[in-house]
């Protein structure tokens, strides 16, 4: 069975080009988790949404920024806005100042995530409190183009605190870790704004764990998740 019939059999329809397309990224080699972090392409991603409630809500736009030999390219990076049936509510517009006019003159979503899959490619993915961008990608591919998009990601939720003793009302969000390291955000709560300044917390939490050493991808992974562990067991 074809890729176009199995996806048409979820009930998804995509045209001929979308499905090779789709194929094409499906078939790229995963990103090498033995190598050095510093010669790996990493993909910093956020997102907006209706709301935060992961069940109900959608998403309504993805900003991107590639970090590569441990250096930012404004020219890599990703945004766009996902074409909305109808827009979302006065106060949620409020936060991420996606008016209603750019949610419902959008682009297709599926052409917005086929145009996500190829900027991303099988690079790993890094983001701050990164399961809710998660769940809403995973969400909206598997609406529009019938993919499970199960990716490994980078959490520097957790990644920040393991990587140096915090003393008790130490930075927990994104806004005081950015503010710990005097990083400036042009434009809280927009996509590629907020990407950009997650990214620049990424070279500057890259750089204190490679002052023990050069660490692979595969290492950052590990002690995220391993102090996601910990703190999961703390509550």
């Amino acid at each position: 069975m074809s890729l176009l019939d199995w996806i048409r059999r979820r009930g998804r329809r995509l045209s001929g080009e979308q499905a090779l397309r789709l194929a094409k990224w499906r078939d790229l080699p995963e990103a090498d988790a033995k190598s050095l972090h510093a010669h790996q392409r990493f993909v910093v991603v956020d997102v907006e949404s209706s709301g935060l409630n992961v069940f109900h809500d959608h998403l309504i736009a993805i900003g991107a920024v590639a970090v590569e030999g441990g250096r930012i390219s404004l020219g890599d990076s990703f945004y766009r806005v996902l074409r909305q049936a109808r827009a979302s509510s006065h106060a949620n517009i409020l936060v991420h100042g996606i008016g209603g006019t750019e949610q419902t003159g959008g682009d297709d979503p599926a052409w917005v995530l086929l145009d996500f899959l190829d900027f991303i490619g099988k690079s790993p993915l890094t983001g701050f409190h990164a399961d809710f961008d998660d769940i809403m990608i995973r969400k909206a591919m598997r609406r529009h183009l019938g993919e499970p998009f199960r990716c490994k990601w980078l959490d520097l939720a957790y990644l920040a605190p393991a990587l140096g003793r915090l003393s008790q009302g130490g930075p927990t969000g994104l806004d005081d870790w950015l503010q710990k390291f005097g990083i400036d955000n042009y434009r809280r709560h927009d996509a590629l704004a907020d990407a950009l300044a997650t990214a620049q917390l990424f070279q500057v939490l890259a750089y204190k764990a490679a002052q023990s050493g050069e660490l692979r991808t595969a290492d950052l992974v590990r002690v995220a998740d391993s102090q996601e562990w910990l703190s999961r067991s703390l509550r």
